[in-house]
């Protein structure tokens, strides 16, 4: 029996790197014997224009069979005045298939640091996996406007802390060992609550995984400036989502890397972290790297594929080696040229 991915290719370069991202797992699924089937929904900006909503019912009960979803991306200025977005689209997603935990891998491949604005001596050897809760915290809390006033709550149940501290650790003992918890614990409550609790959850089941806490002003800091001091970064939805941006500059580029938003089954969504970059859509230049990393993701996480991941992920690593780049890279491939590049890597 085929395993179901859903397609949400979106908006912008959405559905030029979400193309890219099947097509590397059509690859690797004829070279693994590995049956998989593909439909396209809509979804963000594009099923506004068409339905009125971001995520359309149709949509929602696709992904909700899905065995794993690929997205290209959402948004763009011409909804983002609108009082339906995209982004609202995402969120609900989020929240309806219970993601609560978004894994952004960031490491520095050797071939690609000089594009680093880092020194060379300061990234080398940086592998860092940041564990950002995806449900809750402000974007998910109460949202009020009155007139010229304005606010946003941020709140977090200990239930929602400790099942994302349990994936952040459980990933913590596959690789080097140790959890950094981020937070503001100095001055928000939820904060206190969150360090607090992922303390109590160390103490109790993982002992054996190293842990410190720091907060996100000196976090954000100290990975610019010694980002080979971190193993798995854990912390909440709001400072996940600005620290690894962040962190993406360590890598050369925004294009090259994936993430992966998992929740308590097996089937979970799979992006990459850039935008919808309106400004180059259509004109297949975006890097679709990111892309391809997502879809091993998918591979090792919901599709039971390991080695395809492992293969896909070395094809990348070997193009690049080999001097494959598109223009955010200082090439002149373009998307469907880095696309094929990568493939011909498997062969």
């Amino acid at each position: 029996m085929s395993q179901n991915i859903v397609v949400l290719p979106g908006d912008g370069v959405g559905p030029e790197v979400a193309a890219a991202a099947c097509q590397a797992l059509e690859a690797v699924a004829a070279r693994f014997d590995l049956a998989l089937s593909f439909k396209d929904y809509l979804f963000g900006g594009c099923a506004i224009d068409a339905t009125g909503e971001p995520l359309p019912a149709d949509t929602l009960d696709a992904c909700r069979g899905a065995d794993a979803i690929v997205l290209g991306a959402v948004g763009g200025p011409k909804w983002g005045v609108g009082k339906v977005r995209p982004e609202a689209g995402l969120l609900s997603l989020r929240a309806e298939l219970n993601l609560f935990a978004n894994l952004r891998p960031v490491k520095v491949h050797p071939a690609l640091a000089a594009f680093s604005p880092l020194k060379a001596e300061r990234i080398k050897d940086v592998d860092i996996l940041i564990l950002r809760e995806l449900t809750g915290g402000l974007y998910f809390g109460k949202k009020t406007r009155v007139r010229d006033t304005a606010s946003d709550v941020c709140a977090y149940s200990r239930f929602e802390i400790v099942r994302a501290a349990k994936v952040a650790f459980e990933a913590a003992r596959t690789r080097r060992g140790h959890v950094t918890s981020i937070d503001k614990a100095n001055v928000l409550e939820s904060s206190r609550l969150w360090r607090e609790t992922v303390t109590a959850l160390h103490a109790r089941d993982y002992a054996d995984v190293g842990l410190r806490h720091e907060l996100v002003d000196s976090a954000a800091m100290k990975l610019i400036t010694h980002p080979g001091d971190y193993d798995v970064v854990l912390t909440e939805n709001l400072f996940g989502d600005i620290l690894s941006d962040e962190c993406s500059v360590l890598a050369g580029s925004i294009g090259l890397l994936g993430s992966a938003s998992l929740g308590a089954g097996k089937a979970g969504l799979y992006e990459p972290i850039h935008g919808s970059a309106p400004d180059i859509a259509g004109q297949g230049i975006a890097n679709p790297v990111g892309a391809m990393m997502s879809a091993a993701m998918a591979l090792r996480h919901s599709l039971g594929a390991v080695d395809a991941a492992n293969a896909l992920e070395q094809a990348i690593h070997a193009a690049l080696a080999d001097g494959a780049r598109t223009r955010d890279l200082g090439g002149d491939l373009g998307t469907k040229e880095m696309t094929a590049a990568v493939l011909q890597k498997l062969d």
